[in-house]
């Protein structure tokens, strides 16, 4: 089985609520093609698009940003061996910046 990238999971949303891309693309106010090359997994979308996009789909926007971290982070570091340890300190990294 096929995981689907983000690209194609905003897709799916996007088509699910029959929305045409150039609306979409429109409210997020970019180019169509740039918001087809997202899809297409062509282009990185942008963190600053993703709480418009997620109003504009009407997703919860935890579930939106959840996909994309790990989307963007198994594209760019799936590979590495040692890929659990590190986001194991990035995580307390994060905690003890919290405190």
């Amino acid at each position: 089985m096929t995981k689907e990238t983000f690209g194609e999971y905003i897709r799916r949303l996007r088509e699910e609520r029959n929305l045409p891309l150039r609306k979409v693309a429109a409210q997020l106010d970019v180019d169509t093609s740039t918001l087809s090359k997202v899809e297409r997994g062509e282009r990185p979308m942008s963190i600053d698009y993703l709480k418009p996009l997620s109003q504009i789909l009407k997703i919860d926007y935890k579930e939106l940003q959840v996909r994309f971290l790990a989307d963007s982070i198994n594209a760019n570091y799936g590979k590495l061996e040692y890929l659990e340890d590190g986001l194991d300190e990035v995580i307390n990294q994060i905690k003890k910046n919290k405190k």
